[in-house]
């Protein structure tokens, strides 16, 4: 179905000016705007002429645990690190393999295959675990997650490795590193 001419309204935009094409305008009101920031700071002593107030962290030799935590040091509202997967008092996996972390993981690098628990306490256990730390986004909704508390993120940053399988880390490196970590505090 047409429709009309005469119903037809036609909206022409109004002319621009020549400043207004070059945008002169808008370079100099952002220019404006950066100069009013810079010196705003300027007059509450955040900027100093000729020294740097930002310095960064000498990493390794300087660590952020070592920080206060108005400097940058690591504070438990703000770090999350390395995942660590719990130990129960008799040493077992204490994941209940519900499959509420990887469901709730946004970045779906949790990967859990359960099977039947070989315990009276429990109807299953992780049979595999995996986490691929690569992918992590580090959000904590895994640990918040958890109806058992068996996985938390540590205070650990400094992870390496060599390739993209070494960042994947299985069951037995989440328990190796609750042993490694059992005695700090998870933020």
């Amino acid at each position: 179905m047409t429709v009309p001419e005469q119903d037809i309204l036609r909206i022409a935009p109004p002319p621009t000016s020549g400043t207004e094409r070059l945008y002169v305008r808008e370079v100099v009101s952002g220019f404006g705007t950066t100069l009013r920031h810079f010196f705003t700071s300027f007059g509450q002593g955040k900027v100093f002429p000729g020294k740097n107030t930002t310095r960064a962290l000498q990493y390794p030799e300087e660590r952020r645990e070592d920080l206060p935590v108005e400097e940058g040091g690591i504070n438990a509202s703000n770090f999350r690190g390395v995942h660590r997967l719990n130990r129960d008092e008799e040493g077992r996996v204490k994941c209940v393999a519900c499959m509420m972390c990887p469901t709730i993981c946004p970045a779906n690098c949790i990967h859990i295959v359960a099977e039947e628990s070989p315990w009276d306490d429990r109807e299953k256990y992780p049979k595999k675990f995996e986490i691929d730390e690569l992918r992590c986004i580090f959000c904590g909704m895994c640990e918040e997650a958890c109806p058992v508390d068996a996985i938390e993120l540590t205070p650990e940053y400094d992870i390496t490795g060599q390739s993209r399988q070494e960042m994947i880390f299985d069951k037995e490196k989440l328990l190796h590193v609750y042993d490694v970590t059992i005695d700090k505090k998870p933020m």
